[in-house]
């Protein structure tokens, strides 16, 4: 792992963005000994908890917009996730030569421990969870972040650095990397996504690809072999190890499914681990992410007992197919995570219909057309919210009556009225939360609260006709 403390310190870096992951950027370049200057384009007003974070550390912040302090005197800059690349303020920068980093690739420059480091268009942060706790229980000091919503630059630490750091990394994260390689790349999948974003779905898929920049000898690579895409592409890849995993065909290298077991083909021959249905988290999708997670630990060379402990004991991660309650029978699964079509697509087969489905959010351009397969005999009806409802109704209003809510709590008590007994009222927007919430947890949150509400609502109401 290249350590280079000496490009940080003496710097003064433009940090643009006050999300999560540029506080933390903040505070980790001031401990080696930069200066940073943060700057975000929303008011101060929208902005309390992180300013009151760079105030205490003594970090000069601007809002409100971009401004010529973000390159006068400056070493580079270092934009967050959300930053768009057309942004004006970064072609001011390539115009003046100003070096212009990600958080991942300075954050990689200061990091001790190794890297595993998960992308693809769904099921990422389920995955990369899965193998920090894998790790974990084959007592390896482990951390997951990045994208799963712990920034990366939060778990570099000088002392007692941790033994495995997993990441979930996202397109965007990788459109500004130059040196970043993780001592084993997992890439899940490929299918349209931030097409509000890219220009195409080529433009998003060379972003993601962009994982295996610096794959060299000595790097491994997980691939997914039931995606044709990533199948072919690892003809093109030179110098490091490849595995795959599959649902469907035996593989020669890495993990797959053998009538209901998942096993390991390693270099020292063929281990099986767990039957599909002791999987604690169930549904196609997650043996997939099962199997990913298996042949990566498994290539770094933790023991099958670890393994099949951390694949047995992992309970899951909030926003993505979590329950929440049963009220009158009628189940609520919180899948908020789901911020594409796709990952509606798996959630539509995972859950018990008939189902009262809570979608939309900020569309992304990819269509909602896949979601006519899984509808007919799932799907009850509709609640839907947010920029992209007209869109969604077009697509399948002819599959299940749609109905619209101005918010997401309205959206859960049409959803109640509307169910019965036996129904589940799953939220899976299959589309970003930025158009009514900060982020996907933040609309979980709501989504969780609300229900929870009807939940007090109806108990007080037994209560009453008992008394």
């Amino acid at each position: 792992m290249p350590y280079h403390p000496e490009r940080i310190k003496g710097k003064q870096i433009t940090i643009l963005g006050m999300a999560r992951s540029g506080i933390a950027l903040a505070k980790l370049v001031k401990r080696f000994g930069a200066t940073p200057f943060v700057s975000d384009q929303k008011e101060a007003n929208a902005l309390a908890e992180p300013i009151s974070d760079l105030q205490k550390l003594g970090v000069v912040y601007e809002t409100g917009g971009h401004t010529s302090a973000c390159l006068d005197g400056k070493d580079f800059l270092v934009v967050s996730p959300g930053v768009p690349k057309d942004a004006p303020i970064l072609q001011q920068a390539q115009s003046r030569g100003l070096p212009i980093f990600g958080e991942i690739e300075v954050a990689y420059w200061l990091c001790k421990s190794p890297i595993i480091a998960v992308t693809g268009s769904n099921g990422k942060t389920t995955t990369t969870a899965w193998l920090g706790n894998i790790f974990s229980s084959s007592g390896v000091s482990t951390k997951a972040a990045g994208n799963i919503g712990l920034p990366f630059s939060a778990v570099v630490v000088e002392k007692n650095s941790y033994q495995m750091i997993v990441l979930e990394i996202s397109s965007f994260q990788l459109e500004y990397i130059e040196e970043f390689a993780p001592e084993i790349s997992l890439f899940l999948n490929l299918s349209p996504d931030h097409l509000d974003r890219y220009a195409s779905f080529e433009e998003y898929r060379a972003a993601k690809l962009r994982i295996f920049e610096n794959f060299v000898s000595g790097k491994k690579t997980v691939l997914n072999y039931d995606d044709a895409f990533l199948r072919n592409y690892a003809g093109s890849l030179k110098g490091g190890e490849i595995y795959f995993f599959s649902t469907k065909e035996k593989v020669s290298l890495g993990a797959y499914l053998e009538g209901e077991h998942l096993v390991f083909a390693g270099p020292k021959g063929k281990v099986a681990l767990v039957k599909q249905d002791e999987l604690p988290i169930k549904g196609p999708h997650n043996s997939a992410n099962a199997l990913a997670a298996a042949a990566a630990a498994l290539a770094w060379g933790l023991p099958a007992e670890g393994v099949i402990k951390g694949l047995l004991t992992f309970t899951g991660v909030g926003h993505r197919l979590e329950p929440v309650a049963t009220i009158n029978g009628i189940a609520f699964i919180n899948d908020s995570k789901a911020t594409n079509v796709d990952s509606v697509w798996y959630a539509l087969q995972s859950v018990k219909p008939p189902i009262i489905l809570i979608a939309g959010g900020k569309d992304k351009g990819a269509g909602y057309a896949p979601l006519r397969e899984f509808f007919p005999g799932r799907v009850k009806a509709m609640v839907l919210i947010g920029q992209a409802k007209n869109l969604i109704r077009q697509a399948l209003r002819d599959l299940a009556p749609a109905y619209e809510a101005a918010t997401l709590p309205e959206a859960v008590e049409k959803a109640f009225d509307l169910a019965e007994a036996g129904d589940t009222v799953l939220l899976s927007p299959a589309c970003s939360s930025f158009d009514m919430f900060t982020n996907f947890e933040e609309r979980g949150e709501v989504f969780k609260e609300s229900v929870m509400e009807i939940k007090r609502r109806v108990e007080q109401k037994w209560k009453t006709a008992g008394a």
